[in-house]
């Protein structure tokens, strides 16, 4: 089933020599790590085994939010949100980005003091937070039939089009200097005396003494070839989108039967508020330990399922030699089939929900693997057992609207510079440091 349109970005027909650093993964976190070395002068490669932006970061919801965030995430959400402010003007392209407010439905009393307490997150920070009363939840939305306790209202908080962003971003990166390599997989890296010495590509080796895996779904397998234990799983969001729809809501919304966000083309990307599908595969055994916190949490959102892709991931080798082609160039684009069943729910109870959206007419359905890790906070870190190699993944569905400060840390990790925000809670290393993993915020 095809995914979104995504503005196309066209590689580089030549394959540099030797550059400071390779970002592994055309993603929006590679693609910003990628301009904010180009800008800082470093000479950069970005390769990507498919297009830009073709998978994760094209079919996510767009929300660039700092409501409800992991309170280990907002500095550099809010780092994230002045960056997305003037990005548009810094890449010189159209990232679809607007502060049009989101909102967080409250049904039941605990989820009214949940919305509260969390406001407590922002303070220090310039960024606008309150609760709406049930009353004037319906004053905002007259046309509705919700009863709520109240609602989150972050004013501030954003949207973007994901199918323009990532492409914008890499784009710039490359009018910095930075070489754009689609349909380039990478193989693997290469060390002399244990450091990143270069990476070998399916078109040939590149030199450099630095690398950045923002490899989204694919970061587990690529990090495992290396030794490196980096418990990561795919779990599969079902989207659809309408047709331009007149007279719905501005703002962005969530509430535990749907979510919505209003496009730049006048129609709305609908969503389950509460739903994911986790296929079960060998990396659900191989992480299972790891996961049994989230699970705890989160099991009524995730709806296992056995099935063909088991077999699909069995298939996979977990090693290859760097002069044969690796399941990278095998699958360009991770594609998934989305739940009819979730999508079309999610729509009816919307409809219930603001009537308006009986008009709503579907224009396209897919399915998207967010990169997920057992705390759903992000890996940003270097690995300290191979220097120069770092890794930028994990960001368990949250990734889009914080892609840009994630790349502007990942570019200070890289660099040696001071880091824009503290990157201890995302370090690598929290997974066998005996840390206590914990998840806060949800997937």
């Amino acid at each position: 089933m095809p995914g979104p349109y995504v503005v196309p970005v066209h590689g580089d027909a030549e394959l540099p020599k030797e550059v400071d650093v390779v970002v592994i993964g055309g993603g929006i976190i590679g693609a910003s790590t990628a301009l904010e070395l180009a800008e800082r002068g470093l000479r950069v490669a970005l390769c990507e085994k498919g297009g830009i932006a073709q998978e994760q970061s094209s079919r996510n919801w767009g929300w660039v939010r700092i409501a409800c965030r992991d309170p280990r995430e907002v500095p550099l959400m809010a780092e994230a949100l002045r960056i997305w402010d003037t990005l548009d003007q810094r890449t010189g392209r159209d990232t679809g980005f607007k502060r049009a407010g989101i909102i967080f439905a409250s049904s039941t009393d605990q989820e009214f003091a949940d919305h509260s307490n969390w406001i407590k997150n922002l303070e220090g920070y310039p960024i606008e937070a309150r609760m709406l009363s049930g009353q004037e939840f319906r004053s905002m939305y007259p046309g509705t039939t919700m009863t709520l306790k109240g609602a989150l209202f972050t004013p501030t908080d954003a949207r973007a089009e994901p199918q323009k962003a990532a492409p914008a971003i890499a784009e710039a990166a490359r009018a910095n200097g930075a070489a754009i390599l689609t349909e380039c997989a990478v193989r693997g890296i290469e060390t002399q005396a244990g450091a990143v010495s270069g990476v070998v590509t399916e078109r040939g080796p590149i030199a450099c003494r630095a690398v950045v895996l923002a490899g989204g779904a694919w970061s587990s397998l690529f990090a495992g070839t290396l030794g490196i234990h980096l418990p990561q799983l795919k779990v599969l969001n079902s989207v659809l989108r309408t047709r331009s729809l007149e007279g719905g809501p501005e703002q962005t919304m969530w509430a535990s039967n749907f979510a919505f966000r209003k496009r730049q083309d006048g129609g709305y990307t609908i969503a389950s508020g509460n739903e994911n599908i986790v296929d079960i595969v060998p990396d659900s055994f191989r992480f299972a330990l790891d996961f049994v916190p989230a699970l705890r949490k989160e099991w009524r959102a995730l709806k296992f399922r056995a099935g063909w892709r088991f077999w699909d991931e069995m298939r996979i080798p977990s090693r290859w030699t760097l002069d044969e082609p690796s399941p990278f160039e095998y699958c360009r684009v991770l594609d998934p089939r989305p739940s009819t069943r979730m999508s079309d729910n999610a729509l009816a109870s919307l409809r219930r929900a603001f009537p308006v959206f009986e008009k709503a007419q579907i224009a396209q359905r897919w399915g998207g693997y967010m990169d997920v890790t057992p705390d759903a906070l992000p890996v940003i870190s270097a690995v300290d057992r191979i220097p120069g190699f770092h890794i930028a993944t994990g960001f368990s569905g949250h990734g889009f609207g914080i892609g840009p400060g994630a790349g502007r840390l990942m570019a200070d990790i890289v660099t040696g510079q001071t880091p824009v925000v503290d990157p201890a809670d995302f370090r690598l290393s929290r997974f066998t440091d005996g840390s206590k993993i914990e998840l806060i915020s949800g997937y």
